[in-house]
């Protein structure tokens, strides 16, 4: 059986403060570096820098060699002796990263390693590199060609869900099938058309123009009544889709197709804020009402997520609708990971004029004529010169624009609101307007969407509320 070597560290310039961590798979006959692993994760403890490195190297060796041995050489007592099963694992923080890293390599094939620090220094210099680029705003590369190409495949520590692994080989896959499936792509069964639903990962954001009628459709979430609704069809004609505004990748050889966009995308993990004394009376609560603060609940359910984000420290950067709620919410993260919160005016909830503070059967009863046209057609507003579904989808898309060129690479806390959340959501997935009403999407509830630069998108995560059961 093949034997692996993997040396993995972590460090946190303050602790917690800037983290990151580096590590190396060897042959340990020859000492030859096979890949190399580092990533700057944002605000972060010590172990959890430790814990992150370990499971990157045990990613590394099972691409290298899935039925290997692999020997993890460490300097950090706590990891190497609570993997190893004679500590036990007490903090809440260490529970969840232990468990991953017993799922990223058969854990039978795996034994453990107290190394000195003095024996560890090519993980401890990756960990310091990743730290140093996260300093400057950039994303750690190896200096050597042969790990680059290993360390591209791999998938950076991300939110929970995270999938860039996933999307970056489908997309490979469907980029190697453009160039050589030609009309054999649409047969059934094929190569090229296994790869292209395999593709759905990748989540493809739709061109201009994929709209479609609202039929029957039921809000839903917290602040959304949730009535039956009449299946009545719009005779608006649909609005234009906003597409990111990122550049398109350039065009290939004849025998080519695009080549994947492999790079770090810019990861928005979205905080719905937490409940309010409307939330859970189900009342319309948007931008052009009381602007009501965290109820109690809310205020437990901003520190239950702040632990939670504390815990996986990928958190670089934190951004929030203006109104007091979202504020009050990101400022408790923010308060835990020591960042700062910067104010996005696109990412506010919909104005929703007279109907707010009051119920979908309210509103029903007041303004019947108003409510159907509000639910058959994206473009209607709501009474009193509200803001219609068209036109919170423009504006929230030019602040996902905004926000993937400004974060490239980076993982960015979006704390907003139902509509801005679910839309941002729909439009990842190139689903109609009427899907808005088709998921839930709970106060306090974590989502993630990944955006890459050729264009692509990829939802790993939607309506988490874990953090919340604990």
């Amino acid at each position: 059986m093949r034997e692996l070597v993997v040396e993995a560290d972590g460090g946190s310039r303050g602790n917690p403060g800037p983290a990151g961590y580096g590590a190396v798979v060897l042959d340990p006959a020859t000492g030859e570096v096979l890949a190399e692993a580092a990533e700057y994760i944002g605000v972060a403890t010590n172990n959890v820098a430790e814990y992150k490195g370990l499971i990157a190297g045990l990613r590394a060796a099972l691409d290298l060699a899935p039925d290997a041995a692999v020997r993890v050489r460490m300097d950090s007592k706590l990891v190497v002796e609570q993997m190893s099963g004679r500590w036990k694992i007490k903090h809440p923080d260490m529970k969840p990263l232990a468990a991953e890293a017993s799922r990223a390599f058969p854990r039978d094939r795996v034994t453990y390693e107290w190394i000195p620090r003095e024996r560890n220094k090519h993980a401890d210099r990756l960990a310091n590199e990743a730290m140093d680029a996260g300093r400057r705003g950039e994303q750690w590369t190896p200096r050597d060609a042969s790990a680059a190409r290993v360390a591209a495949t791999l998938p950076p520590s991300g939110p929970p869900g995270d999938a860039t692994a996933g999307a970056a080989r489908a997309r490979a896959a469907l980029s190697a099938a453009a160039g050589s499936a030609g009309a054999a792509a649409s047969a059934p069964g094929s190569a090229a058309a296994l790869a292209a639903v395999a593709g759905a990962d990748a989540g493809a954001v739709p061109a201009a123009g994929n709209r479609s009628a609202g039929g029957g459709i039921t809000p839903s979430g917290g602040g959304w009544a949730q009535p039956p609704v009449p299946g009545t069809a719009s005779q608006d004609p649909p609005a234009a889709e906003p597409v990111p505004a990122v550049p398109a990748p350039a065009a290939a050889g004849p025998a080519q197709g695009p080549a994947p966009d492999l790079a770090a995308p810019a990861t928005f993990v979205l905080l719905r804020h937490g409940e309010t004394a409307l939330t859970p009376e189900k009342r319309f609560s948007g931008s052009g009402g009381s602007d009501p603060e965290l109820s109690e609940a809310g205020r437990r359910q901003a520190a239950a997520v702040a632990e939670a984000l504390a815990a996986r420290g990928t958190i670089q950067h934190i951004v929030s609708s203006p109104l007091t709620r979202c504020r009050q919410t990101a400022e408790a993260v923010a308060a835990r990971l020591g960042l700062d919160v910067v104010i996005e005016q696109g990412l506010r909830e919909t104005d929703f004029g007279v109907w707010e503070g009051l119920t979908f059967a309210e509103v029903r009863a007041r303004y019947p004529e108003d409510m159907d046209a509000w639910l058959a057609s994206p473009t209607a507003a709501p009474t009193g010169g509200g803001e219609s579904f068209a036109s919170v989808t423009r504006r929230v898309a030019a602040a996902r624009d905004r926000l993937a060129a400004a974060h490239a690479g980076r993982t960015v806390l979006v704390v907003s609101h139902v509509t801005p959340i679910k839309t941002l959501v729909r439009l990842a997935l190139g689903a109609p307007p009427p899907s808005l009403f088709k998921f839930e999407l709970s106060a306090a509830s974590l989502s993630a969407v990944a955006y890459y630069a050729d264009g692509n998108a990829s939802v790993r995560l939607l309506n988490d509320t874990s953090h919340l059961r604990r």
